[in-house]
């Protein structure tokens, strides 16, 4: 008997159940002489290879399967160096060839590759899990509600806004021609089925024709009227004629003169059939709150059916329109608004608009996070009175005043009357305005101080009154005149053309 070191595991004399071992031979008592056996230690277990038909695999207990010290087997001899190295490689588990802790296996050939088989299977194995665990993350995560409602919000609103070209007449300095030549870009919705486009009066300033893009075609479009004092125009899409369909359609078509007899006959319908124009509702009840949620579409920079999101940032704003009138009632948001987003609508949660997109404050031209859009209220009052006498009937007073840094520099507050139109209102009233004596001197015309009890400051509380007066109503004005203050009251009379 080989008598292991102290620095071994104690061989206990338990025997060892030997799983499919010949009849007879049951157990091996684990104080087999080593001397007299060939052994490989595995965790705790030994082979006995002197033994026919011995399994290989040996059932012991938790507790006795405790690593053997290899370095300390080699110093006595009972290992050989090769032994001693591949009983460290033994004790690791392989999902794939199958060894366990305690199994051992027969020396067969290519054996001392095992180890570095048993490596390769171990980063398969690791690298299959990895794809596994990590393919759920790669799916498409499913779209929360607020994302599902905007995408529905531009389904539905993208079908009824429109690309608007304003394009002015030139001649080519080579050939002499006359050529449409843009001018301006901007956006528009559509306001009704009859195929009315709302877009802002900038947009279409000067302009000789007006194109407007739906639905990827070009239409031509009348102007139906301006009202500038609010930067809103009203445009009717033009139908093509049935001869101008036919020829234009007989153009695209491999052999037009054969096919455009056909064509004719066929009827105009059937040539090409008038869009159907689908307009977005308009919601002119007000009742906006600071931070509700706005979309707004338009064609930036010419990028068609461009959608950008955003919250109010303001209401009862005020921006000048395009004669110096100041605008009141504007809805600020931060929205992204760029230069081709003009006339393009602003929408609720609900798809309705809101606003028409009007202005950025920016001092680069482009979006800074502060746009304005006209409110829906102003909208429909310039539309429906466009659409019923073709412009825009406001009332007025008859007079022209100056500017309220002039009138701030003298000290004096209130509108300082420059004129009262010869037949106006105020003329008719009495109102006189600013004039030189003989000897040049300035005297200062009547100054407004109060309109019905209301007290004006600047020109943009004058304004407001008149905007929620009508063309009828007199009105109480006082003014200063002089060293002291009269009241006068003025009749209201149409806007002249």
């Amino acid at each position: 008997h080989v008598v292991p070191p102290p620095c071994c595991p104690v061989q206990h004399r338990k025997r060892n159940m030997l799983v499919g071992a010949p009849k007879g031979l049951r157990s091996v008592p684990h104080d087999v002489p080593l001397g007299n056996t060939r052994t490989h230690v595995v965790t705790g277990t030994r082979r006995v290879l002197s033994i026919p038909n011995a399994t290989t695999r040996v059932h012991k207990s938790a507790e006795q399967q405790k690593p053997v010290d290899a370095a300390c087997l080699l110093k006595t001899g009972t290992l050989t160096a090769r032994q001693a190295t591949r009983q460290t490689s033994k004790q690791v588990e392989s999902p794939y060839t199958g060894e366990h802790l305690g199994q051992t296996k027969k020396d067969e050939p290519g054996q001392d590759m095992q180890p570095v088989q048993s490596v390769l299977a171990v980063c398969m194995a690791l690298l299959i899990s990895w794809s596994s665990a990590s393919a759920p993350a790669l799916a498409r995560a499913a779209l929360t509600q607020e994302e599902q409602r905007t995408i529905d919000i531009f389904k539905t609103a993208t079908k009824s806004v429109v690309s608007v070209t304003n394009l002015a007449t030139k001649r080519d300095s080579f050939t002499m021609s006359m050529l449409d030549v843009p001018q301006g870009a901007g956006s528009g919705f559509v306001y009704d089925a009859q195929g009315h486009v709302i877009t802002n009066a900038h947009v279409i300033a000067d302009s000789g024709t007006v194109k407007v893009t739906w639905n990827k075609d070009e239409y031509l479009a009348k102007v139906i009227g301006i009202d500038v004092d609010k930067d809103i125009a009203v445009l009717q899409v033009q139908m093509p004629s049935p001869e101008d369909a036919a020829i234009k359609l007989a153009s695209l078509l491999p052999d037009p003169v054969v096919i455009l007899p056909q064509i004719k006959a066929a009827g105009p319908a059937d040539i090409l059939p008038p869009p159907t124009f689908v307009p977005l509702c308009l919601d002119p009840e007000g009742g906006l709150q600071v931070g509700q949620h706005v979309f707004a579409l338009g064609n930036p920079f010419g990028l068609d059916h461009t959608l950008t999101t955003g919250i109010i940032s303001g209401i009862d704003r005020e921006i000048m329109s395009m004669n110096g009138r100041p605008i009141q009632g504007v809805i600020q948001t931060d929205a992204a608004i760029n230069p081709g987003n003009s006339g393009g609508p602003l929408l609720d949660s609900t798809g309705c608009v809101i606003g028409i997109n009007t202005a950025i404050y920016s001092s680069s031209g482009t979006n800074a996070g502060v746009g304005f859009a006209i409110a829906s209220n102003v909208i429909k009052s310039s539309v429906d009175e466009i659409l019923l006498n073709g412009k825009v009937v406001r009332p007025m007073l008859g007079i022209t005043f100056a500017p309220d840094q002039a009138v701030q520099s003298l000290g004096v507050q209130g509108i300082m009357v420059l004129s009262a139109k010869e037949g106006g209102p105020a003329s008719k009233a009495g109102i006189t305005g600013t004039t030189r004596d003989e000897f040049g001197r300035l005297v200062l015309g009547d100054i407004i101080r109060k309109v019905n009890g209301t007290t004006i400051k600047t020109s943009s509380d004058l304004y407001r009154i008149l905007d929620g007066s009508k063309v009828g109503d007199a009105l109480d004005v006082e003014v200063l005149r002089g060293t002291g203050t009269q009241h006068i009251s003025i009749t209201l009379e149409p806007t002249q053309a």
